[in-house]
């Protein structure tokens, strides 16, 4: 991953491309459309950054790199499952199924009331925890 952090004014000027689906500080998510337009133009013999300049992407905000780290994942991708395979949403999902283990969910991209709705049920499994290992001990001692 990237060590680039994108600023607010940054954010907000990726987020008024129509190829940007969505936006982070940290990562920039791109239309479905685009990316099977972007790999098709380079089928055709387009230069990376030209694509990219076509679409109106700034590259000084998203990084020299970061249209060829894109255009080979897109390719790779095209070429395994098709244009299928650019059009469906594949993040979270795991070779073995589900989502990968052992790495903690970041909730700061959620709204407070989500925010407060995952703490209160970590609350509440934390205190039934609680109780069933004092009913545990409870138990040995006896």
């Amino acid at each position: 991953m990237s060590k680039r952090i994108f600023t607010k004014e940054q954010i907000e000027t990726l987020l008024q491309n129509k190829n940007v689906a969505g936006c982070t500080d940290k990562s920039i998510s791109y239309h479905k459309k685009f990316k099977l337009l972007a790999v098709k133009k380079y089928q055709e013999g387009l230069p990376v950054s030209l694509i990219f300049k076509q679409a109106e992407f700034n590259i000084d905000i998203i990084g020299r790199d970061t249209p060829r780290y894109c255009l080979r994942r897109w390719r790779k991708i095209f070429k395994e499952k098709g244009e299928a395979g650019l059009k469906t949403d594949n993040r979270g999902k795991h070779k073995l199924g589900g989502k990968p283990k052992g790495r903690p969910l970041n909730i700061t991209n959620f709204s407070d009331k989500d925010k407060l709705r995952r703490l209160e049920a970590e609350i509440a499994y934390l205190k039934a925890e609680n109780h069933f290992l004092a009913k545990l001990r409870k138990k040995s001692l006896n």
